[in-house]
């Protein structure tokens, strides 16, 4: 038996900052959309991989959710670290940085972090 990741979901307020922060900061373009009455679905990816992230914007829910201590996070592997460290830090999201780990993190619009590692490790 064999399985393989598809997606993730993240919730999300503000469906359009979210759609252009995630095609600012990592190139994630729409791939499909799902719209319903009170809801709309988005999976969002690259051409360097096949796995997707699913933002849903739920109508009646437009304020942040509580992320808790927001001890999860997606990782992205970049192959020039630099760049997207400068790109990152002009857009103003990196949230935490580990430079003995050699890591950064970057946070949306609401609050979820992902990672960025190095395409040397």
């Amino acid at each position: 038996m064999k399985f393989k990741m598809v997606h993730e979901n993240y919730n999300v307020s503000d469906l359009a900052r979210s759609l252009e922060f995630y095609r600012e900061a990592l190139g994630l373009v729409e791939r499909r959309r799902i719209e319903r009455s009170g809801f709309t679905i988005v999976f969002v990816g690259s051409d360097e991989s096949d796995f997707e992230l699913e933002l849903t914007w739920l109508g009646d829910h437009p304020q942040k959710y509580d992320l808790g201590e927001c001890e999860f996070h997606l990782a992205f592997r970049v192959d020039d670290f630099d760049a997207a460290h400068a790109l990152h830090e002009k857009m103003g999201c990196i949230c935490y940085e580990n430079p003995g780990m050699g890591v950064y993190f970057i946070a949306d619009p609401d609050g979820y972090w992902i990672e960025i590692i190095p395409g040397s490790r």
